[in-house]
């Protein structure tokens, strides 16, 4: 056999096909045109310059489901050959392992640079994967005073439930227990300023979706 011609380990010649097959190039190249013509397969025309004569010819390089379209009307030891020649290029892929000392320090050097960008892309993308979870943990979130009137409680006396409860705390900020569960989220408001001019933070309760369901279970007024 000469010496086959690949791309790459993912992809394989119609050259290569041709002469597992032991058929002519130019009837593989036909039958690559037509299916590509009717959309059925995709390759990627190039040429190749013979080793004989300089010139230049056409050729295909095929993905394994490709060529075994292409290969579908042959015989089953056919195309048992090209089966059997994917399976080969893929173990030596699968096995491509580094053969000296310097080898391994490049690819431990690659991994390291990959890894490391991967970490600087994660830590960059935090503050966007933040935001996007605070947004979906706002969808339908509302006021307690609010929810008080669609239960039918009245507002002071919701409030006084949650801190009997131990749900709200004195200053009516939820319980960190509370927030982890997704039952409500504070949202900082613009800081008020006392009558000497100093600013103080300001924060907002507010129940969450899921939480709306918890509390109405267990608060909500029978009709």
């Amino acid at each position: 056999m000469n010496e086959l011609v690949l791309n790459n380990a993912s992809t394989m010649s119609s050259r290569e096909i041709a002469e597992l097959c032991n058929t002519s190039h130019d009837s593989v190249l036909k039958t690559i045109r037509s299916l590509i013509e009717k959309g059925i397969v995709s390759g990627n025309e190039t040429h190749y310059i013979h080793s004989q004569n300089g010139q230049k010819y056409p050729e295909f390089f095929l993905n394994y489901r490709d060529s075994m379209v292409v290969t579908s009307g042959y015989s089953v030891e056919l195309r048992a050959k090209i089966i059997d020649r994917w399976q080969e290029l893929e173990s030596k892929q699968a096995h491509k392992l580094p053969q000296t000392f310097s080898q391994a320090l490049m690819l431990a050097s690659q991994q390291a640079e990959k890894i490391e960008a991967l970490e600087l892309q994660a830590k960059m993308d935090a503050p966007k994967i933040e935001f996007a979870m605070s947004v979906r943990r706002m969808e339908g979130a509302c006021k307690v005073g609010d929810f008080a009137k669609v239960i039918g409680i009245g507002r002071n006396s919701l409030f006084a439930k949650l801190r009997l409860d131990q749900i709200l705390a004195a200053d009516n900020m939820p319980y960190q227990k509370y927030i982890d569960a997704g039952y409500f989220v504070v949202i900082e408001q613009i800081p008020y300023v006392d009558h000497a001019g100093k600013a103080h933070p300001a924060f907002t309760t507010m129940i969450t979706g899921k939480g709306q369901v918890w509390l109405e279970r267990k608060y909500r007024v029978a009709s």
